[in-house]
Parts: C-alpha cells; sequence; structure tokens
C-alpha cells in the first residue's frame, strides 16, 4: 500500500456522511411525527412505585422534564435534592408542593441545593457538600441542559462551548465526583436525559469545542454534537464500571417536548410550536423515560448484560419507555475511548480518577479540591 493510500485510510474523521446524516435525521423526523402514537400505551402520569427508599438528586428540577421528574419522584415517597442554579425558585416550588400535597400523605421529602453547571467549581463544590453527608445515593438525573437554537457561539467562564459544557462535561464531573455516595446506595443508577439529535451529531475530540474552523459552529451542531459526546461517555464509564459497584448508567430520549427551551427559539418556531401542540410531549409525558429509567427493575440486569458485549454501549431508551440502540456514531470504539480520555482532561480529573474514586481514595480536580 502506498503511503498516499495510507494516509488516506488513516485520515480522521472530519464529520458525519451524508448517508448517516440521512438516516439520523430520518430518526428525529420520526420521533416526531410518531412519537405519541408509539408512546401511546403509556399511562400518563406515569405510574410509580413506593420508592421511600431512594434517595434522588435531578438537576434542572425546577422547569419542564426535571420539575414533572422531582414532583412525581417526591410524590412516590423518594427523598428528593433539586440541584438547581435558582434555589429561591426551587424552594417556592417546594412550599407549593407541599400545599397541593397536604392532606395525601406524609409530607414530601424535598431540600434543594445550588448547582450551576456552567461551572465547574460549582459542580465540585456541589460533590463537596453532598458527599460531607456520608448518604447514600440511588439515583442520579442528569436532566438539565440546554438549546440556545439560533444564538451564536457562547462559552463558559471556564473556557468551554456552553451546549458542551452544560449537556456533556458538568454531568460527566458530577456523576464520577459523586461514585462515593452513588457506591454507598448501590444498586444505583446514573441517568442521563439525552436526546434523538444525537443521531445527527458529530465530535471531535481534538475540538470539542468547535473553534479549529473545521467545522462551522451552529446551535444544533453545539447541542447534537454534546449530546452524542454524552452517549460516548457513558458507553465507556458502564463498560469501566466494575460490576460488584452495581451502578447502572443510561441515557435516554424524552421525545419532542414542549419546554421552556421554546422561550429562546426565534418566533416563528414559536408559533409553529403552538399551532402543532399534538406532536409535542408535554413536560409529564415527557418525563417518562426519565421515571421508567429511574425505576424500571430489568435496567441493572440490562446493564450487566451490556457490559459483557464487545462494544462499549449502555441502554438506550426511547421516548416509549423501550430499549433502543443509539446511533452509529456513537457505536465507534476508538471515538468514544478519545472522548472519554479528552473529557477527563477537560473537567480537570487524572486520567485514573474512576478506579481512585471507586478505591474511595481522594482525587485532585483542577476546579477544586474534591472531598470524600
Amino acid at each position: 500500500m502506498s503511503s498516499e493510500t495510507l494516509s488516506l485510510t488513516k485520515k480522521k474523521k472530519e464529520a458525519l456522511g451524508w448517508i448517516e446524516l440521512i438516516k439520523g435525521w430520518g430518526c428525529v423526523f420520526h420521533e416526531f411525527l410518531f412519537q405519541r402514537f408509539m408512546a401511546s400505551h403509556l399511562q400518563n402520569p406515569f405510574p410509580l412505585p413506593s420508592l421511600n427508599h431512594l434517595t434522588c438528586i435531578v438537576t434542572g428540577s425546577t422547569s419542564g422534564i426535571g420539575r414533572e421528574t422531582a414532583r412525581q419522584l417526591a410524590e412516590a415517597g423518594a427523598h428528593v435534592v433539586m440541584a438547581v442554579r435558582n434555589t429561591k425558585a426551587a424552594h417556592e416550588l417546594i412550599q407549593q408542593w407541599q400545599k397541593d400535597w397536604s392532606g395525601k400523605g406524609l409530607p414530601l421529602n424535598l431540600e434543594a441545593m445550588e448547582l450551576d453547571l456552567l461551572s465547574l467549581g460549582s459542580v465540585v463544590e456541589f460533590c463537596n457538600v453532598w458527599n460531607a453527608r456520608l448518604s447514600p445515593l440511588h439515583v442520579l438525573i442528569n436532566n438539565a441542559g440546554i438549546f440556545s437554537m439560533g444564538e451564536e457561539q457562547k462559552f463558559s467562564k471556564d473556557g468551554y462551548e456552553q451546549h458542551m459544557q452544560v449537556n456533556h462535561l458538568a454531568p460527566a464531573l458530577l456523576s464520577l465526583l459523586l461514585l462515593p455516595s452513588l457506591i454507598r446506595g448501590t444498586p444505583s443508577r446514573i441517568i442521563n436525559v439525552n436526546s434523538v439529535m444525537h443521531y445527527v451529531g458529530f465530535v471531535d475530540p481534538d475540538d470539542m469545542n468547535v473553534v479549529s474552523g473545521k467545522r462551522k459552529f451552529t446551535s444544533l451542531v453545539g447541542y447534537s454534537g454534546s449530546k452524542l459526546a454524552q452517549v460516548m461517555f457513558s458507553n465507556v464509564l458502564l463498560k469501566r464500571l466494575p460490576l460488584e459497584t452495581r451502578i447502572s448508567v443510561v441515557c435516554l430520549s424524552p421525545g419532542i417536548v414542549l419546554t421552556n427551551v421554546a422561550r429562546d427559539l426565534p418566533r416563528y418556531v414559536q408559533v409553529q410550536y403552538a399551532l402543532i401542540p399534538y406532536f409535542i410531549f408535554s413536560p409529564q409525558e415527557g418525563c417518562r423515560s426519565t421515571l421508567f429509567s429511574a425505576t424500571d427493575c430489568q435496567i441493572p440486569k440490562h446493564c450487566e448484560k451490556l457490559k459483557t458485549d464487545d462494544k462499549p454501549i449502555c441502554p438506550f431508551i426511547s421516548q416509549d419507555c423501550k430499549h433502543t440502540k443509539p446511533s452509529e456514531e456513537a457505536h465507534n470504539v476508538e471515538t468514544a475511548n478519545r472522548v472519554w480520555e479528552k473529557t477527563i482532561e477537560l473537567i480537570g480529573l487524572p486520567l485514573d480518577a474512576l478506579e481512585r474514586l471507586i478505591e474511595g481514595e481522594e482525587v485532585q480536580c483542577r476546579y477544586g479540591t474534591h472531598q470524600q
């Protein structure tokens, strides 16, 4: 083989192929058009068993899917920690929910803790405060996310593109630093509210901020790429977690849901949202796949089965609460491992952080000292 042919063979992939894009957009439009039909067998609200034994952290739980998730988990008896930027709004919600719940049973077990995913230092501080309790954590729901449709590229104070930080980097750091508490709560789960949009996403591990100029940044590129990065990272995390930790890792699509994201959409898109309510899920409908992933008794067994496969892949739950496969690109083992390593670097942890945290050791994070 000539050197020229060899170089072409080894040329790094710089974007999805057009066939992959067609398939990806096909999945997106299929979910939009048929999600209500596919999920017609699901009850609304989603029925939950008694969850008195569970402690759950839900990020971004003052609005949209996260709000409904937190409320329904609490009404089922779980101790729910609302991890949010605006604790005042969370406390007002808690008061309202307690009032609405009065006379139906024991008071809801809810609390609010400050967490700003646009600051990795805030993530470290949150984990330090929580881990200091030495309490078990049974379910971590990484729900918070952003999709700044049509807006220019923006960066966090940590220097990362905002979609990538909020949708992937910060939840990854949160998941790793909370491992000691998740191990205390085993069997436990890390639930990532993802999106069908990851099917049209692409990640370059060497250009996760999309600043090299090789690709033009759009909000769609930022959002879909961050969601794909989360799936890839989750795949590797599940594979690397020893079976004895009994920690499940799940990604899911809530469907196309009318949430506060619509406030940031261009006016003409908001009008379209208003005209097609039949196709769009309400937050109560959109949280069903999250609640299913957090409580279904078969999830741990499915995770164990997938851990033994050759390719690292975690369960991906569709909006109709059924197991499905993530995108073809998400199955790219080489890229997923590179995304894992680059993510660990960007969030300021040593490459062996996972192993050390599982062993109960302290790790140094560039954004603050992590305490067990």
